[in-house]
């Protein structure tokens, strides 16, 4: 049949990946359908048979055959006359297919048939892609640089998708040439129009929450699990880990020997420094652990208003707030507190006292992680110590009551000797 050049369209559309073969057949049935609904008024009396493959198709037509006099509707009724003139012995009440040529549908109507066509197979491509993304919001996605902007970086991937990562998606150091792989997260996918627009981000807390499940096994299958995750883009971040297997120390397994494991993260991220830190239920000591380095010596805790003073010796206050005060705040946003420094020589009764000794010279009476576990929240010292009540040290440490008594009691026989 006179098909009009669109087996040229056929073979093009049925070569795109997208596209399979029942879903092209439906797009192509339905755009001849709304041809025939434009011609004569309805198309539930026609038969659409297409070849895809071949680039080929027919239309035909069944009416039904009533009296010359009788015809009212010309789309779905034939007359007897007519109906005759195509086969001879045909009767009254029996049903006629005739093929519908293309060309009758008029040159107009095929080119915009064609244009509706490719308009469809272009929405099928666009709600496919835009599916496809959605699926993988928050996963890593790695696509090369296509074209650099002043305000945004046009990527595009292996399917030749092209994914926007905007300026402020990007890390400060982040500089990049055409041709460059980039990874980033999967931020959000947006409809701009009919075409969706797909965004990738590398500041995202979840970028760094992949890379670590990417780049570390034992996050990847479980065994750690980060908790949460908190950075400023390109300059620090810490990560808060935990394992419910007693056997894996998790920050230990994050970091690897000699920094190995997170060192291609690190690098990822344009230098940016990482702290990794034990998660614990123990508010005190995830507050103690979150402002790393810093040594706290003790900490106040208001619960309710979710704030908490914590108390340092003056030269470990630099430490805790840190450069550009991005320590301090990123502690903050980890534990979920505000956060106030209040040095030591500020309180008021508060003075050195130069007859208090140091832990570690209990070292052969006391037991050496006891003294670290000690020193992990800030009291490093023998009166640092007794000047807490065991139930509140208990709270703020992973040790035992009993393992409390027992240093007390040896601190207690120093100063009475």
């Amino acid at each position: 049949m006179e098909n009009l050049a669109l087996i040229d369209s056929f073979s093009e559309f049925k070569d795109n990946k997208l596209i399979d073969r029942v879903t092209l057949m439906a797009i192509l049935e339905d755009v001849f359908r709304n041809a025939l609904k434009k011609k004569y008024g309805s198309d539930d009396n026609f038969d659409i048979i297409i070849n895809p493959d071949k680039g080929d198709m027919e239309i035909w037509r069944r009416r039904v055959i009533v009296a010359d006099e009788d015809l009212d509707f010309e789309n779905e009724e034939i007359t007897l006359t007519e109906a005759r003139m195509i086969e001879a012995d045909f009767e009254i009440g029996e049903e006629v297919s005739e093929e519908v040529k293309l060309i009758d549908l008029g040159r107009r109507a095929i080119l915009a048939l064609r244009q509706n066509l490719i308009s469809k197979i272009h929405e099928h491509d666009n709600t496919n892609l835009y599916k496809q993304f959605k699926d993988i919001i928050g996963d890593i996605y790695t696509a090369e640089v296509h074209h650099v902007r002043p305000r945004v970086v046009i990527l595009v991937d292996d399917e030749g998708n092209e994914i926007v990562l905007p300026k402020e998606k990007q890390i400060p150091s982040d500089f990049f040439r055409k041709g460059d792989n980039v990874r980033g997260i999967i931020e959000s996918v947006e409809l701009k129009g009919n075409k969706p627009q797909i965004i990738m981000s590398r500041t995202s807390e979840k970028f760094l929450e992949k890379l670590f499940e990417q780049e570390i096994p034992e996050v990847f299958d479980g065994l750690i699990t980060v908790k949460n995750v908190v950075r400023i883009p390109g300059e620090k971040a810490k990560v808060a880990v935990d394992s419910y297997d007693d056997r894996i120390d998790p920050v230990g397994a994050c970091v690897g020997m000699k920094g190995s494991r997170i060192h291609g993260i690190v690098r990822e991220l344009g230098n940016e420094n990482i702290d990794v830190i034990n998660y614990t239920n123990n508010i005190q000591l995830f507050i103690t652990r979150a402002l790393s380095p810093a040594k706290v010596s003790s900490i106040k805790i208001d619960e309710e208003n979710k704030r908490a003073e914590v108390f340092l010796k003056l030269e470990e206050v630099s430490k805790a707030i840190g450069r550009g005060g991005h320590n301090i705040k990123l502690a903050g946003q980890l534990t979920g507190y505000e956060l106030d420094v209040i040095r030591e020589g500020d309180v008021a009764g508060t003075v050195a006292d130069e007859d208090d000794v140091e832990l570690t010279e209990f070292s052969d009476e006391i037991e050496e992680w006891v003294i670290e576990e000690f020193a992990k929240i800030g009291l490093d010292t023998a009166k640092s110590i007794l000047k807490h009540d065991v139930e509140d040290l208990v709270r703020r440490t992973d040790l035992e009551e009993e393992t409390i008594l027992d240093v007390m009691k040896i601190l207690k026989e120093e100063f009475d000797s």
